[in-house]
């Protein structure tokens, strides 16, 4: 059995000045899409459930126009943005930054021909899923002319769908980056990148090592991975919001490394360790976690909630702790993990208040969800590819 993981912030964050319009995100509360639905007889035979009709719709609801390529004659997207102005004419919706970027998304995989999950990636999950700064460059995201901090929504296992969990706000360097790429060939780039760092040959792909590391973890909390492998991860870069934890040890490594990122860490650890089965695990564990801790006050009491996120993230690179966790993390199974998480959400002691004005809880979600609307048995494509090739002979 596997074990899925969601970190989140319960409230939105503050909106930045500016935001790519790129892809997109879900909540973790239950949401309302806020495109209409389309009355069943605007539909033809042929165009019903047909995203690009819906998607042309969509832009119609919200008193937008397509892109130019999408409205030649003949094109499934146009026939829905055309139903859809005779629809509502003037009666539109407000379009704002998380609409405009929800369909824009919506049209990259559509035009990629992969799997998009409707339910849950909404324009408000867009909202939860923004951030400030690229996890994997710790540049602050749109705040320069400079393209490659433009902000992304991309989708961090590529053999997946545009779905809840799997998705996260990057920098457009992030994002170019990391490509197609697999975890394990990001890993590979890190290696690569230092092996280059150390002849003053300087990045490999635009990225320094520690960022490929960065990104090599990322990367690897939505590939679903040997547990004998996932216990002997470091945590280079902790989990962006609403981001799906699938191996269940990592998902135990981010709630243990987040209780350093507010007060009363010690009520909590000592908790924890009594849902530990054995002596010889829990003294392991206090090992542990007494090398992960100095290392997160080293400078002194951090300024902001940033500077303790990328303490923590940093102190993962040290031989000592990744040692230590994995001698922990090694005599545990998966399901004793998945238990552990459990555990520790039904307690309380997966949430905490990092910042005055956030709060980072985890949901643990059952197998049969962690995963929902991916379409990995599809390498996550759509059932169906669209008819580029017809639209452009018209």
């Amino acid at each position: 059995m596997a074990a899925q993981t969601t970190l989140a912030f319960d409230d939105l964050p503050q909106p930045r000045p500016t935001m790519a319009l790129a892809r997109g995100g879900r909540t973790a509360r239950a949401t309302q899409v806020l495109a209409g639905d389309a009355p069943d007889d605007l539909f033809g035979p042929g165009d019903a459930r047909d995203p690009a009709f819906e998607l042309g719709w969509d832009f119609a609801h919200h008193g937008l126009v397509p892109p130019a390529e999408h409205l030649l004659p003949g094109h499934p997207l146009r026939h829905g943005w055309e139903a859809g102005r005779a629809a509502f004419g003037s009666r539109t919706l407000r379009a704002g930054r998380g609409v405009r970027s929800w369909l824009n998304l919506r049209l990259a995989a559509w035009h990629q021909g992969q799997a998009f999950e409707t339910v849950q990636v909404t324009p408000n999950f867009l909202a939860q899923i923004d951030s400030v700064r690229c996890p994997i460059t710790r540049a602050e995201l749109g705040g320069s002319d400079d393209v490659r901090h433009e902000a992304v929504v991309e989708r961090i296992n590529h053999r997946a769908g545009y779905a809840a969990g799997n998705l996260a706000t990057l920098s457009r360097q992030a994002q170019q980056a990391m490509g197609g790429k697999r975890w394990d060939e990001a890993r590979l780039m890190a290696v690569l990148a230092e092996a280059r760092r150390a002849e003053g040959a300087g990045t490999v792909e635009g990225l320094t090592s520690a960022e490929w590391a960065r990104l090599a973890s990322l990367m690897s909390f939505v590939t679903p991975l040997p547990h004998e492998v996932a216990a002997t991860l470091p945590m280079r870069v902790l989990p962006p919001n609403r981001l799906r934890l699938l191996n269940p040890i990592q998902g135990l490594q981010a709630l243990i490394t987040l209780q350093l990122t507010h007060s009363g860490f010690a009520v909590r650890i000592a908790q924890l360790t009594k849902l530990l089965p054995g002596a010889d695990l829990r003294r392991d564990f206090h090992l542990f976690f007494h090398t992960l801790l100095p290392r997160a006050w080293q400078g002194g009491r951090p300024q902001n909630d940033e500077e303790m996120r990328e303490r923590l993230e940093d102190a993962w690179q040290n031989p000592d702790v990744l040692r230590r966790w994995q001698r922990f993390a090694t005599q545990l199974t998966a399901e004793q993990a998945d238990d552990l998480v459990q555990r520790l959400v039904a307690k309380g002691l997966a949430s905490g208040v990092p910042g005055a004005q956030r709060a980072r809880t985890a949901q643990w979600h059952p197998d049969t969800r962690a995963t929902e609307g991916w379409a990995l048995e599809r390498g996550g494509q759509t059932s169906r590819r669209p008819a580029l090739q017809a639209v452009a002979a018209v």
